[in-house]
């Protein structure tokens, strides 16, 4: 189409719809592929059809977004390895033994900073940060509604920014898809317009340093602290940490190094991949290949490891591989749906149209904070900040372009609305973990934390209105 017009704005908006409507968001993501195809091939339900499904394969063709597709089956595989290894478990013995925790204080500060060095996926922190703390809290009557907002709230806002996961995968992937030079300079480049997920961490530590109890909040430390962990009417969530304890009761725990060393020769790999890549010059270094390289050599390390310490064979190695890569398969089918949503919607022409209707009406001061808010009201509606990228990084980043405005701003806006809609949203799969892992009621879980994220995002709104008048 050589003329954008309104109609080009039916494929993301029927993916929204649906998403928010089914919950569904592959679905979602096909039927805006469909309409993307149906209109462009003269209103035509089965070229439509045809067209979507090549566009779907057509995204094969371009190396990097396949080579990011590959990395998300990886980061599976990678995290099944390091748990079938009892590395996350020898990690948790680990500073559990490390007596530095005696107090309230120190208990919260623990499930804080543990939620900030295990970036390698969010419900891995989740589980991890609840395991280490929960006695802890318990044992100094600190509320179980505590420990699930401290964890939630270092667990996606952490792991969003970074590149050498499957979140930065997947939204690196999707700024590729739209067509601009540089996908992995221009996500580091966002990382500090990440102002939700910022102003989350930095909100839960000061939470702990003030000890700032808001609304529920109040009422759960209060109970805690009369020596009652739940509210009579509460019903906790499975506690996962305490099932996989008793499931190896009795074992001699595995050393911790199996987790950290495959994680540090991960990111360790990124730099030299960037090297190579750029000739010598790590700022020209290719994104996609470095990550995949990055992926691969954790991945060989993992086996090495396990393989020296005979813990296992080759086929067994295998197994995990398969099985890791497969709980991931909804995430890269997700990511290759949006990539051939956002080459349907190039051709549509939706990012110029929709660039130009909004540099009419909405003054460029405003931009920043309705993307914001506007990915925060999917995220929320949908449960899931991954659907919510799908369909707004495709959005966002034209618009910054044609518009002249700075890509990185727009990009952290719509980021840090997904952020936001997934912690506050009670069907975020994040959301379940966090009460499962602190053995906590869900819904009290969301009312305590809810105020929270409230304030953040305010903070977020605010900060992206500033950046937008000073740029």
């Amino acid at each position: 189409m050589t003329d954008p017009g309104w109609l080009s704005v039916l494929p993301p908006l029927l993916a929204i719809l649906l998403a928010i409507w089914s919950k569904q968001v592959i679905l979602s993501l096909f039927a805006g592929i469909w309409m993307g195809c149906f209109i462009l091939s003269g209103f035509n339900p089965l070229l439509g059809v045809t067209a979507a499904l090549d566009a779907v394969v057509n995204v094969f063709q371009d190396p990097g977004d396949t080579r990011v597709l590959i990395f998300t089956l990886l980061i599976g595989a990678l995290i099944a390895t390091i748990e079938e290894s009892g590395g996350v478990r020898g990690f948790v013995h680990f500073l559990e033994t490390r007596r530095f925790v005696h107090n309230a204080k120190r208990a919260q500060w623990l499930a804080w900073l543990t939620g900030i060095v295990i970036f390698i996926e969010s419900n891995i922190t989740l589980l991890v940060a609840g395991a280490v703390s929960r006695p802890l809290f318990d044992r100094y009557r600190i509320s179980r509604e505590k420990l699930a907002y401290l964890i939630d709230a270092t667990s996606a806002p952490v792991c969003v920014m970074i590149p050498l996961n499957a979140w930065g995968a997947v939204i690196i992937g999707l700024i590729a898809g739209t067509g601009v030079a540089e996908p992995l300079q221009i996500f580091i480049a966002s990382i500090p317009y990440n102002l939700y997920s910022i102003a989350a961490i930095f909100l839960s530590a000061v939470v702990i340093w003030k000890n700032i109890n808001i609304g529920p909040m109040r009422a759960a430390e209060a109970r805690t602290a009369s020596g009652e962990l739940l509210w009579p009417s509460a019903t906790p969530m499975i506690d996962i940490s305490a099932d996989h304890d008793t499931q190896h009761a009795g074992k001699p725990v595995p050393p911790a190094y199996l987790m950290m060393l495959p994680i540090t020769a991960m990111i360790l790999m990124m730099p030299v991949g960037l090297y190579i890549t750029g000739a010598g010059n790590l700022i020209e270094g290719s994104g996609s290949v470095s990550i995949l390289w990055s992926i691969s050599f954790a991945i060989v390390v993992a086996w090495i490891l396990l393989l020296a310490r005979r813990q296992t064979s080759i086929h067994q190695l295998m197994r995990v591989f398969m099985k890791g890569a497969g709980s991931l398969l909804p995430i890269a089918t997700i990511l290759l749906l949006a990539l051939a949503l956002g080459d349907v919607a190039k051709l549509l022409g939706t990012g110029p149209y929709v660039a130009g209707v909004a540099g009419a009406a909405v003054p460029a001061a405003l931009l920043a904070p309705l993307i914001f808010l506007a990915s925060a009201f999917i995220a929320f509606s949908v449960g899931s900040s991954w659907g919510t990228f799908a369909i707004m990084i495709p959005i966002a980043v034209p618009v910054a372009t044609t518009l002249g405005l700075p890509v990185p701003l727009l990009l952290g806006a719509a980021i840090s609305g997904a952020i936001f809609g997934d912690h506050a949203s009670p069907i975020s799969d994040t959301t379940v973990v966090a009460s499962m892992a602190s053995a906590t009621d869900h819904i009290d879980h969301v009312r305590t934390q809810l105020p929270y994220a409230l304030v953040a995002a305010a903070i977020a709104t605010l900060g992206f209105l500033a950046l937008s008048l000073l740029s």
